[in-house]
Protein backbone atom coordinates (compact mmCIF):
# COMPACT_ATOMS: atom_id res chain seq x y z
CA UNK A 1 0.00 0.00 0.00
CA UNK A 2 2.88 2.49 1.02
CA UNK A 3 6.54 2.10 1.70
CA UNK A 4 7.87 4.79 4.05
CA UNK A 5 10.25 6.89 2.42
CA UNK A 6 11.88 9.79 5.74
CA UNK A 7 9.81 11.20 8.90
CA UNK A 8 10.96 15.22 9.81
CA UNK A 9 11.30 14.55 13.79
CA UNK A 10 13.96 15.18 15.48
CA UNK A 11 15.29 12.92 18.35
CA UNK A 12 14.58 14.88 21.73
CA UNK A 13 15.72 12.84 24.51
CA UNK A 14 18.48 10.45 23.28
CA UNK A 15 21.75 11.87 20.50
CA UNK A 16 21.94 8.42 18.74
CA UNK A 17 19.24 5.57 18.15
CA UNK A 18 22.29 2.67 18.82
CA UNK A 19 19.94 0.01 19.66
CA UNK A 20 17.74 0.50 16.36
CA UNK A 21 21.01 0.53 14.29
CA UNK A 22 22.56 -2.19 16.23
CA UNK A 23 19.20 -4.13 15.29
CA UNK A 24 19.34 -2.96 11.58
CA UNK A 25 23.38 -4.48 11.35
CA UNK A 26 22.72 -7.26 13.48
CA UNK A 27 19.97 -8.50 11.00
CA UNK A 28 21.53 -7.65 7.93
CA UNK A 29 24.50 -9.62 8.81
CA UNK A 30 22.57 -12.81 9.78
CA UNK A 31 20.94 -12.80 6.26
CA UNK A 32 24.54 -12.89 5.07
CA UNK A 33 25.14 -16.37 6.60
CA UNK A 34 22.50 -17.63 6.48
CA UNK A 35 20.73 -16.03 3.05
CA UNK A 36 23.50 -15.06 0.98
CA UNK A 37 26.58 -16.57 1.73
CA UNK A 38 25.52 -19.90 2.21
CA UNK A 39 23.51 -22.57 0.32
CA UNK A 40 20.38 -23.57 -0.09
CA UNK A 41 20.51 -26.69 2.50
CA UNK A 42 22.22 -24.28 4.78
CA UNK A 43 19.53 -21.86 4.72
CA UNK A 44 16.89 -24.25 4.83
CA UNK A 45 18.74 -25.95 8.39
CA UNK A 46 18.56 -22.21 9.53
CA UNK A 47 15.55 -21.56 9.23
CA UNK A 48 13.90 -24.89 10.20
CA UNK A 49 15.97 -24.83 13.49
CA UNK A 50 15.87 -20.98 14.37
CA UNK A 51 12.89 -20.17 12.48
CA UNK A 52 9.49 -20.70 14.79
CA UNK A 53 7.70 -23.71 14.04
CA UNK A 54 4.31 -23.41 16.31
CA UNK A 55 3.73 -27.97 15.82
CA UNK A 56 6.70 -28.21 18.26
CA UNK A 57 5.20 -25.77 21.03
CA UNK A 58 1.41 -26.71 20.61
CA UNK A 59 0.79 -29.61 18.82
CA UNK A 60 4.01 -32.05 21.23
CA UNK A 61 5.32 -32.88 17.42
CA UNK A 62 9.42 -33.35 17.57
CA UNK A 63 12.01 -31.79 15.13
CA UNK A 64 14.37 -34.50 13.34
CA UNK A 65 17.85 -34.04 15.63
CA UNK A 66 19.98 -32.94 12.20
CA UNK A 67 17.85 -29.86 11.97
CA UNK A 68 17.59 -29.01 16.41
CA UNK A 69 20.05 -26.23 16.92
CA UNK A 70 18.15 -24.78 19.78
CA UNK A 71 15.51 -25.02 22.38
CA UNK A 72 12.12 -24.21 21.20
CA UNK A 73 11.47 -21.35 23.13
CA UNK A 74 14.54 -19.86 22.32
CA UNK A 75 12.66 -20.30 18.64
CA UNK A 76 10.07 -17.43 19.93
CA UNK A 77 13.11 -15.03 19.63
CA UNK A 78 15.54 -16.31 17.21
CA UNK A 79 12.81 -16.33 14.17
CA UNK A 80 13.23 -13.04 14.37
CA UNK A 81 16.62 -12.12 13.07
CA UNK A 82 16.59 -14.20 9.86
CA UNK A 83 14.93 -13.51 6.76
CA UNK A 84 14.15 -14.91 2.84
CA UNK A 85 15.47 -12.93 0.74
CA UNK A 86 16.92 -9.41 0.22
CA UNK A 87 13.46 -8.06 -0.50
CA UNK A 88 12.06 -9.51 2.65
CA UNK A 89 15.38 -7.91 4.74
CA UNK A 90 14.93 -4.41 3.01
CA UNK A 91 11.27 -3.96 3.80
CA UNK A 92 11.44 -4.82 7.40
CA UNK A 93 14.57 -2.77 7.83
CA UNK A 94 13.34 0.09 5.66
CA UNK A 95 10.30 0.12 7.97
CA UNK A 96 12.85 -0.04 11.33
CA UNK A 97 14.74 2.54 10.33
CA UNK A 98 12.21 5.47 9.51
CA UNK A 99 10.04 4.57 12.88
CA UNK A 100 12.59 3.05 15.40
CA UNK A 101 14.53 6.02 16.41
CA UNK A 102 11.64 7.86 17.32
CA UNK A 103 9.84 4.89 19.62
CA UNK A 104 13.55 4.28 20.59
CA UNK A 105 13.88 8.03 21.89
CA UNK A 106 10.26 8.13 23.61
CA UNK A 107 11.56 4.93 25.79
CA UNK A 108 14.85 4.47 26.15
CA UNK A 109 17.37 2.34 25.00
CA UNK A 110 17.33 -0.65 27.29
CA UNK A 111 13.37 -0.44 27.53
CA UNK A 112 13.20 0.37 23.76
CA UNK A 113 15.11 -3.15 23.10
CA UNK A 114 12.96 -5.09 25.56
CA UNK A 115 10.00 -3.57 23.59
CA UNK A 116 11.18 -4.67 20.31
CA UNK A 117 11.71 -8.29 22.08
CA UNK A 118 8.27 -8.48 23.36
CA UNK A 119 6.89 -7.82 20.29
CA UNK A 120 8.42 -10.49 18.53
CA UNK A 121 7.45 -12.95 20.96
CA UNK A 122 3.68 -11.71 20.99
CA UNK A 123 4.25 -11.89 17.29
CA UNK A 124 4.77 -15.28 17.15
CA UNK A 125 2.72 -16.62 20.11
CA UNK A 126 -0.73 -15.26 18.51
CA UNK A 127 0.99 -16.61 14.78
CA UNK A 128 1.10 -20.43 17.15
CA UNK A 129 -2.28 -19.65 18.82
CA UNK A 130 -4.16 -19.30 15.58
CA UNK A 131 -2.62 -22.00 13.48
CA UNK A 132 -1.09 -24.57 16.71
CA UNK A 133 -0.23 -27.25 14.32
CA UNK A 134 1.36 -25.80 11.36
CA UNK A 135 4.77 -26.66 10.64
CA UNK A 136 6.29 -24.21 8.41
CA UNK A 137 9.33 -22.28 10.12
CA UNK A 138 7.74 -18.56 10.99
CA UNK A 139 11.11 -16.26 10.39
CA UNK A 140 11.56 -12.31 9.96
CA UNK A 141 10.97 -9.30 11.79
CA UNK A 142 7.79 -8.21 10.48
CA UNK A 143 5.95 -8.73 13.85
CA UNK A 144 8.10 -7.12 16.04
CA UNK A 145 8.46 -4.17 13.61
CA UNK A 146 4.46 -4.29 13.39
CA UNK A 147 4.94 -3.62 17.54
CA UNK A 148 7.47 -0.46 15.99
CA UNK A 149 4.74 1.10 13.68
CA UNK A 150 1.92 0.74 15.83
CA UNK A 151 3.98 2.36 18.82
CA UNK A 152 4.68 4.80 16.77
CA UNK A 153 1.36 5.51 15.52
CA UNK A 154 0.38 6.46 19.32
CA UNK A 155 3.18 8.74 19.62
CA UNK A 156 3.66 10.77 16.84
CA UNK A 157 0.61 10.65 14.85
CA UNK A 158 1.09 14.09 13.39
CA UNK A 159 4.33 14.27 12.19
CA UNK A 160 4.81 14.78 8.64
CA UNK A 161 6.22 11.45 6.68
CA UNK A 162 7.42 10.83 3.62
CA UNK A 163 5.54 7.80 1.69
CA UNK A 164 5.89 6.32 -1.57
CA UNK A 165 2.08 5.49 -2.66
CA UNK A 166 1.63 2.70 -4.89
CA UNK A 167 5.46 2.64 -5.70
CA UNK A 168 5.40 5.65 -7.59
CA UNK A 169 4.21 8.67 -6.01
CA UNK A 170 6.53 10.42 -2.84
CA UNK A 171 3.97 12.37 -1.02
CA UNK A 172 3.70 14.24 3.00
CA UNK A 173 1.51 13.07 4.79
CA UNK A 174 0.22 13.07 8.72
CA UNK A 175 1.73 9.76 9.88
CA UNK A 176 -1.73 8.66 11.39
CA UNK A 177 -2.89 8.20 7.73
CA UNK A 178 -0.82 5.72 5.93
CA UNK A 179 -0.03 3.88 9.56
CA UNK A 180 -4.11 3.59 10.47
CA UNK A 181 -4.80 2.21 6.76
CA UNK A 182 -1.53 0.03 7.01
CA UNK A 183 -2.58 -1.71 10.93
CA UNK A 184 -6.26 -2.10 9.42
CA UNK A 185 -4.73 -3.90 6.41
CA UNK A 186 -2.89 -6.22 8.55
CA UNK A 187 -6.55 -7.37 10.32
CA UNK A 188 -8.40 -6.87 6.75
CA UNK A 189 -5.59 -9.67 5.73
CA UNK A 190 -5.97 -11.89 8.68
CA UNK A 191 -9.50 -12.41 7.87
CA UNK A 192 -9.21 -13.03 4.19
CA UNK A 193 -5.81 -14.23 3.41
CA UNK A 194 -5.76 -17.91 5.04
CA UNK A 195 -3.56 -19.32 2.74
CA UNK A 196 -1.31 -16.85 2.00
CA UNK A 197 3.13 -16.90 2.29
CA UNK A 198 2.41 -13.92 4.86
CA UNK A 199 1.75 -14.42 8.54
CA UNK A 200 -0.78 -11.63 8.71
CA UNK A 201 -1.20 -12.95 12.29
CA UNK A 202 2.21 -12.25 13.43
CA UNK A 203 1.64 -8.88 12.18
CA UNK A 204 -1.91 -8.17 14.15
CA UNK A 205 0.19 -9.79 17.55
CA UNK A 206 2.93 -7.28 16.67
CA UNK A 207 0.06 -4.67 16.51
CA UNK A 208 -1.55 -5.66 19.56
CA UNK A 209 1.67 -5.52 22.08
CA UNK A 210 2.98 -2.52 20.48
CA UNK A 211 -0.42 -0.68 21.77
CA UNK A 212 -0.42 -2.50 24.90
CA UNK A 213 3.67 -2.00 25.83
CA UNK A 214 3.60 1.66 24.78
CA UNK A 215 2.20 3.37 27.13
CA UNK A 216 3.56 1.19 29.58
CA UNK A 217 7.40 1.74 28.66
CA UNK A 218 7.48 4.97 27.49
CA UNK A 219 9.47 7.54 29.15
CA UNK A 220 7.19 9.27 31.95
CA UNK A 221 6.57 12.93 30.38
CA UNK A 222 6.21 11.47 27.28
CA UNK A 223 3.00 12.57 25.26
CA UNK A 224 0.42 9.74 23.83
CA UNK A 225 -0.70 11.45 20.42
CA UNK A 226 1.81 14.46 20.50
CA UNK A 227 -0.20 16.96 18.38
CA UNK A 228 3.23 18.98 17.56
CA UNK A 229 2.97 19.42 14.24
CA UNK A 230 6.78 18.56 13.22
CA UNK A 231 7.47 21.30 10.04
CA UNK A 232 10.88 20.63 7.99
CA UNK A 233 14.26 22.28 9.25
CA UNK A 234 14.89 25.36 6.51
CA UNK A 235 16.78 28.98 6.70
CA UNK A 236 14.28 31.06 8.54
CA UNK A 237 13.73 34.29 7.20
CA UNK A 238 12.66 37.06 10.37
CA UNK A 239 11.81 40.35 9.42
CA UNK A 240 13.52 43.29 11.60
CA UNK A 241 11.22 44.81 14.17
CA UNK A 242 9.23 47.95 13.44
CA UNK A 243 11.15 50.09 15.83
CA UNK A 244 14.81 48.92 14.50
CA UNK A 245 16.70 51.85 13.63
CA UNK A 246 17.65 52.08 10.18
CA UNK A 247 21.53 50.82 8.91
CA UNK A 248 23.55 53.47 8.88
CA UNK A 249 24.07 54.13 4.81
CA UNK A 250 27.26 55.55 3.09
CA UNK A 251 27.03 58.45 0.89
CA UNK A 252 29.78 59.60 -1.40
CA UNK A 253 29.70 63.69 -0.94
CA UNK A 254 29.09 65.81 -3.94
CA UNK A 255 32.09 68.23 -4.72
CA UNK A 256 31.78 71.40 -6.27
CA UNK A 257 33.43 74.90 -6.88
Amino acid sequence: MFVPLYDVNALKHIKLQYVTLSLIVLNVLIWLVTGLASSDEFSGRAAMGLGYIPALIFDGRVLDPSLYLIPEDWTYLTYAFLHGDIWHLAGNMLFLWVFGDNVEDAMGHVKFLIFYLLCAVAAAWFHGFLDPSSTGPLIGASGAISGVVASYFLLHPKVRVWVLILWKVPLPVPAFIPLILWILQQFFMLLVDKEGNISWAAHAGGIVAGLVLTPVLKRWGVPLFDRTIVSPRAVEHREAPPDAPAEPQKTTPHWGR
